[in-house]
């Protein structure tokens, strides 16, 4: 397995360009094969592990893709899509494949679909995806280890979500789009990604509206026809890379970000120490102070603090001035980093959702281990911060996320590099 190899204690300087978010441009390539004539085409994609798994999988189901990693974007052609089971060697590699049962169920009336991977971060049950396919008349069972839903016809429902998922909240949408008559999601996601999907859906021939709400309507439709589309762009990497100029006390000039998007966590970031200064065309420079001050922070569904930036921001707050206050109310096991962080100097105590971090001096290189995508963000800015060496394995969870992270970071003057851990054998 591949592991990165950090020197750190240098400040970063330069720039780095965001590109389209991943939570949204796997599900569009999943609502792209519901189109029933042309050519899908999706802008500005970044070249990520779970965008190659989806494609195996699209390519399973008799769907062609093709992925131009120079002009950064993914064509999809659904024209010959004619199988409705995902198989699981795929499926298990990532959460986001549960959204084809959404696309199969709303184009095909069926999907055979495993249970999905992904991060080892608690809890992220798809029984209220089932439970709001029901009500739109799918019968669901369980055969030989697969989901299988059934519809003859899907008709429209009203659909209360026990919780604003915003995987559910999409998944219900492509299935809703298909469906006749009218269908109402209550207390749905209103994440820009779910907003962005939306609109994407609309320029297919959808007709939804209420997106960034949490009451989204949709009226069925016959057909969808296939769109080009550029989405928008990735507010959990731009905050990543503003956590690195504000933990190394570095400069850095982040290009493509919608800053209404990311509000919050500049305003987190202000409170630490971190300048900002605004320039033209999305492009905002990043100034990290010579030592960032506490503050306490509780993630929630948008338009709280992501879910996502809290590990990269306990990075930050471990080697800050004071004692902070963290809790965590989206998924029970996203403190594993915690112990990691605490292998390089950190002080920092969990008890059940929340964890107290006492801010020391300096972090220290040191061997740690990658559990999910952003813990493995998280490890990568405590060793660009930290003095000495550190290692993280199994990158491969960055590599979920991060297009080329160790490359844009050397850009920036970091001491990275990517090795594999066989070498120790």
């Amino acid at each position: 397995m591949d592991r990165f190899i950090i020197e750190g204690g240098t400040p970063l300087r330069g720039k780095v360009a965001v590109e389209g978010v991943k939570n949204v441009i796997l599900p569009m390539m999943c609502a792209a094969l519901m189109a029933d004539d042309g050519v899908t085409i999706i802008r500005d994609v970044p070249n990520l592990r779970d965008i190659k798994v989806l494609r195996m999988l699209i390519g399973e189901l008799g769907g062609e893709s093709e992925f131009d990693e120079r002009e950064r974007t993914i064509t999809i052609d659904a024209a010959r899509v004619d199988k409705t089971v995902a198989p699981y060697e795929l499926v298990k590699q990532m959460r986001a494949s549960f959204l084809l049962a959404g696309a199969l169920l709303g184009k095909f009336g069926e999907f055979h679909i495993s249970l999905p991977g992904g991060c080892a971060i608690g809890a992220r049950p798809v029984n209220f995806h089932l439970e709001g396919f029901k009500k739109l008349g799918a019968a669901v069972t369980e055969e030989s280890g697969h989901l299988v839903a059934r519809a003859d016809r899907l008709k429209g429902a009203t659909i209360c979500l026990d919780y604003p998922s915003h995987t559910g909240t999409e998944n219900l949408m492509m299935a809703a789009v298909r469906a006749g008559g009218k269908t109402v999601i209550e207390n749905a996601a209103s994440d820009p990604e779910v907003r962005d999907f939306g609109n994407y859906l609309n320029a297919m021939g959808a007709n939804i509206s209420g997106l960034g709400t949490s009451t989204v309507m949709i009226d069925g439709v016959d057909r969808l026809t296939a769109v080009s589309y550029t989405p928008i762009p990735d507010r959990i990497v731009a905050g990543t890379y503003m956590c690195a100029a504000a933990v190394t006390a570095g400069e850095i000039e982040i290009e493509n970000i919608h800053e209404s998007d990311i509000r919050i966590v500049m305003d987190k970031l202000s409170n630490m120490g971190v300048e900002f200064e605004k320039k033209t065309g999305g492009t905002v420079m990043v100034k990290g102070p010579a030592r960032l001050r506490s503050v306490d922070l509780t993630t929630i569904p948008y338009p709280g603090f992501p879910t996502d930036l809290q590990p990269p921001f306990m990075a930050c707050l471990a080697c800050a001035e004071g004692v902070s206050l963290i809790r965590e109310t989206v998924f029970e096991n996203r403190f594993i980093h915690a112990a990691e962080l605490n292998r390089m100097g950190a002080y920092i105590r969990v008890a059940g959702d929340k964890a107290v971090v006492v801010g020391v001096p300096c972090l220290t290189g040191a061997p740690v281990m990658s559990s999910d995508l952003r813990a493995g963000a998280a490890l990568v800015l405590a060793g660009l911060a930290a003095h000495g060496t550190t290692t993280v394995d199994r990158v491969y969870h960055i590599d979920r996320g991060y297009e080329k992270m160790e490359t844009k970071l050397q850009a920036l003057g970091a001491h990275i590099t990517r090795g594999d851990d066989s070498e120790d054998t």
